[in-house]
């Protein structure tokens, strides 16, 4: 994939453009969407239609090229993408004006096709208790702002902490953990990246690993050849509070929410097992669905 193809990416730029220029161009939401051609929105890996007309279910379409390069080879082949993705709202009212509201000021979140719910708030006085709250999105949005925000300055000595809160797909998967995707600009004026893992299911502890980390893997429960998972793993509600440990004050930063769910089987799976074909060896049979939010910027 090119360098520049990810939206983390550009949100790196991002700020490094936002120091330089005093505007940072990159300052968008996060969505998804399916990018479909066969006139149906469909996302869930139990019923995929197919990017293209001539990808459409039938047994062997997973040999045929989804991109060709000049030369007529493929570049990418049909059982490389993937179901696809939906844009999820926090938003007052269903209504054109208040979804459109929700969206100019970001507070949208993307999916890769299952209906994961997730909320973040970010703030500089927010407690591991609180996430607990019955008025835990009051709270948010009276003492800090929600995905799409931004925090400036805050109290001496204070790091910005969050609070979140994910639920599963009500019809799919548990979800395995919560990761928080932060990136800054450090005193050399070059951006850099990291992933921390907030909170893991099933009571796993999360240790410095080179970064923090769930000490162990969530497992998997998928049958490939009946295309079948159980959720005897992973939880449906995961909350976190987290306090950035290594903030700087003085460098610019984002931070994004990503949820991920337990292993299921892909599309692919239930292509195997509809139409009784084995699959080639690369092709990949199981998927862990997410969901990421649109990110909190600090400016200093």
């Amino acid at each position: 994939m090119l360098q520049y193809e990810y939206a983390r990416s550009a949100l790196r730029i991002g700020i490094r453009l936002g120091q330089k220029l005093g505007a940072n161009p990159f300052k968008f939401g996060m969505i998804g969407s399916t990018d479909n051609h066969v006139s149906l929105s469909t996302t869930r890996e139990d019923n995929f239609f197919g990017k293209l007309p001539s990808l459409e279910p039938r047994g062997d379409r997973i040999n045929d090229a989804f991109v060709k390069n000049a030369d007529g080879s493929p570049a990418a082949k049909s059982w490389e993408t993937p179901a696809s993705g939906l844009v999820a709202v926090w938003a007052r009212e269903n209504t054109r004006g208040s979804l459109f509201d929700s969206m100019t000021r970001k507070e949208v979140y993307a999916t890769t096709g299952s209906r994961i719910t997730v909320r973040v708030f970010g703030g500089w006085d927010f407690q591991a208790n609180e996430v607990e709250r019955q008025d835990f999105a009051k709270q948010g949005y009276a003492r800090g702002v929600p995905m799409g925000g931004d925090l400036t300055k805050g109290p001496e000595g204070k790091a910005p902490s969050f609070m979140i809160r994910a639920l599963r797909d009500p019809d799919g998967a548990n979800l395995d953990r919560i990761q928080v995707i932060k990136g800054w600009l450090d005193k050399d004026g070059k951006t850099q990246e990291r992933v921390y893992d907030v909170t893991c299911s099933d009571g796993r502890r999360i240790k410095i690993i080179g970064e923090k980390r769930c000490f162990k893997s969530v497992g998997s429960t998928v049958n490939v050849e009946n295309a079948s998972y159980t959720n005897t793993i992973g939880d449906p509600l995961l909350t976190a509070h987290w306090v950035d440990p290594n903030f700087d004050p003085s460098q610019n930063a984002f931070y994004y929410v990503r949820v991920i769910e337990i292993p299921k089987p892909r599309w692919t799976a239930y292509d195997a097992k509809f139409y009784k074909v084995k699959m080639p060896k690369e092709v990949r049979m199981t998927v862990q669905d997410r969901a990421y939010t649109s990110p909190i910027w600090y400016t200093p």
